[in-house]
């Protein structure tokens, strides 16, 4: 089956990620909608409205059907990008979508993609939010490989005690290293509880960094991110 049983008047876009199609079969329909997704028939599923014969059933049936993706599609394209890059690479990797619609990379070469404390994976990141991304209120897209992200933020959250206790120790504000909004935010969250020091989000990305003030520190107080980490 091609789109060509299905006409352009026929299709009626109820969302981005949602349409009701007349069509012949199911297969049309999920050929259709991945035409003009972009996707893999795989990614979509399908739903019959109503089914009706014309003619006795001489000529065929007429199906009305609702096809909608199985996550948003800035997701989906996202992982489609990543398996495309992954592709020329030349390792041995294949990134899949999870529950909770983050980019999983798995495979033998795993410890190649994410890099020296996690750079490459950062840059992969990066890259593909800045292309599918349209503005601020599209979702973030999130990468990870062979469990690394639970790992990094176990290492981040005994940094920011560390770190709590030098302030606190030397009475002068830390600079940390750059990190990704993921990686600001679980800093934040660790130290947002300890009333001796204040943490604030500084600079440009992707060079922005946390600063760790200890408490009374008036010249950065009004940086402070207490309460809205980012």
């Amino acid at each position: 089956m091609t789109t060509q049983d299905i006409k352009e008047n026929e299709v009626k876009q109820l969302a981005p990620e949602s349409m009701m199609l007349d069509a012949k079969s199911v297969d049309s329909a999920l050929e259709t909608a991945a035409g003009l997704w972009k996707l893999k028939p795989a990614d979509i599923e399908a739903t019959v409205l109503e089914e009706e014969k014309r003619l006795f059933g001489l000529l065929g049936k007429k199906m009305k059907i609702q096809v909608s993706t199985k996550a948003p599609l800035i997701y989906l394209h996202a992982r489609d990008f990543a398996n495309s890059l992954l592709d020329q690479s030349g390792l041995n990797l294949e990134a899949a979508l999870d529950d909770s619609n983050t980019i999983n990379i798995e495979g033998a070469d795993s410890a190649i993609v994410i890099g020296r404390h996690g750079e490459t994976l950062k840059a992969f990141e990066f890259l593909t939010n800045l292309i599918y991304r349209t503005d601020q209120s599209s979702p973030k897209i999130r990468f990870d490989c062979a469990g690394y992200r639970a790992r990094r933020e176990e290492s981040l959250i005994h940094l920011a005690e560390s770190v709590a206790r030098d302030v606190l120790y030397k009475r002068a504000p830390v600079s940390l290293e750059p990190m990704s909004s993921w990686e600001r935010r679980i800093i934040h969250l660790a130290l947002q509880d300890n009333r001796d020091i204040m943490t604030s989000s500084e600079g440009e990305e992707p060079l922005r960094r946390i600063v760790v003030y200890p408490s009374g520190h008036n010249d950065r107080r009004r940086n402070f991110r207490r309460k809205r980490p980012r």
